[in-house]
């Protein structure tokens, strides 16, 4: 599998659901295949694109591979994404002000 773009991997709710599983530390893949309504392969095939994204890394132990979160590419998401934080802000802070008044 070429290379997968880090943005298009976090696309997908199913990755994004694996990397949260993973943020405690290291999961088996047939441990955190059992968190979904989905197949070991296709488990195992979102995994394979969290790989090539670079999102996790793969250690065999025996017969079994267990996955770790690799957290640079997210900070390099997280640095893309701070230039648009003060519209986010700016948004819930009018929310907040508009509750207030609600509330008042």
């Amino acid at each position: 599998m070429a290379d997968v773009d880090v943005f298009s991997a976090l696309a997908n709710p199913v990755r994004r659901k694996l990397l949260e599983a993973l943020k405690d530390g290291p999961r088996a893949a047939g441990e955190l295949a059992g968190d979904f309504a989905l197949s070991r392969s296709a488990v195992s095939e979102h995994l394979a694109v969290l790989r090539s994204a670079r999102l996790v890394r793969e250690e065999p132990r025996g017969r079994h591979r267990y996955y770790h979160l690799e957290a640079t590419p997210l900070a390099e998401v997280g640095e893309w994404l701070h230039p648009f934080e003060h519209y986010w802000r700016a948004r819930m802070r009018s929310l907040r002000e508009l509750l207030d008044e609600e509330n008042s």
